[in-house]
């Protein structure tokens, strides 16, 4: 602790990433990668974008990007924000959304980012429990608010909420921003943007880490009503008016125009997904249902945290969270076959 930090700075509690260990021959199953590479359609945008042209600066407002989702998920470009990852995007929807006085609402057990933004913004929180099989009672949420944030499907549980039950939570709260954190929506779940017309409270983030497997290139975006788009450009322009290069708005644009490419890719993770969790439940695990590129899983016999050691002498990385209520469980990404099958034939000699 240096004597130039200020206050602020000291109590600041940062978010932990997943591992990235360097390790030859390592099966890493740990950070919800995307085995599968991106859109080919997207890489050669991308070098073509290498050029002489990488001297000026990029589009400030990526509208190539905002139509491209635009056109994709059938909304006006005025009703998208782009930024560099979801995560920026969530900071500035905390930033610019979610400071009025009364406390913001998210699961107990979810994307563990969300109390870090409360304390770098200080906005008050409550957590909100999940019930007995880890999922969200919309009825909970029915209680004042200064607004509420949940992933859909949940992160690290991989349970969805399903699209008519987030719309009974806006109806209950028209007076907060309901922000749907989607993630992993493409692997399991209906989008919530099908909604935003309907409700000028609601703002849908997401990412092209996961599903379009450009989590290298750090590109993010939201969509809502305008107003709630302005905000965040409003804040995005005080802050950093050019988040996104000429590479990434590119890559992005194109990975959102090869539409084939990214629906076959999310159906081998989700057919990889089904498998690897009936095989584990032969193995005598429970898995949580999941929607997402990952599944929650414990073993009644075995800790987990000596699970995941087991696995990491095999060479294979998963996610164990030392928290209260999932501390027995292990977060394992959808990989590759081969790294599928790596998996279970280390279980198999563990458990």
């Amino acid at each position: 602790m240096s004597k130039f930090w200020s206050s602020f700075v000291k109590e600041l509690v940062p978010y932990v990433p997943g591992e990235q260990p360097k390790l030859a021959n390592l099966v890493k199953l740990n950070t919800n990668e995307n085995p599968y590479g991106p859109s080919p359609k997207a890489i050669k945008a991308m070098q073509a974008e290498v050029s002489d042209s990488l001297r000026l600066y990029p589009d400030p407002n990526g509208d190539r990007l905002k139509h491209a989702v635009a056109d994709y998920y059938n909304v006006q470009p005025g009703q998208v924000f782009v930024g560099n990852g979801s995560d920026e995007v969530l900071a500035h929807a905390f930033h610019g959304l979610f400071q009025h006085g009364k406390p913001l609402l998210f699961p107990d057990v979810t994307y563990s980012f969300y109390p870090v933004y409360c304390g770098l913004y200080g906005i008050d929180f409550k957590a909100v429990a999940l019930d007995g099989q880890f999922q969200i009672d919309v009825d909970d949420y029915v209680r004042p608010n200064g607004g509420i944030i949940f992933p859909n499907p949940n992160a690290p549980t991989g349970c969805l909420l399903a699209l008519d039950a987030i719309e009974r939570l806006l109806q209950a709260n028209p007076d907060s921003v309901v922000l749907v954190d989607e993630a992993y929506i493409d692997f399991g779940g209906t989008s919530a943007i099908a909604l935003v017309d309907r409700y000028p409270n609601l703002l849908v983030t997401q990412t092209l880490s996961k599903s379009r497997s450009l989590a290298g290139l750090r590109v993010g975006l939201a969509v809502g009503h305008p107003d709630l788009i302005e905000a965040l450009e409003r804040i995005k322009n005080s802050f950093n008016s050019y988040p996104l290069d000429r590479i990434a708005i590119a890559g992005a644009a194109a990975a959102f125009d090869d539409r084939e490419y990214f629906e076959h890719s999310c159906q081998r993770v989700i057919a990889s997904r089904e498998a690897v969790i009936a095989a584990m439940q032969d193995l005598g695990f429970e898995v949580l249902p999941s929607a997402a590129n990952f599944i929650f899983a414990r073993h009644p016999q075995r800790d987990a945290a000596q699970l995941a050691a087991a696995l990491r002498e095999q060479s294979v990385i998963v996610r164990h969270f030392k928290q209260p209520r999932i501390e027995q469980f292990l977060r394992i990404t959808i990989g590759a076959p081969e790294q599928n099958q790596a998996l279970l034939e280390a279980l198999k000699g563990i458990v």
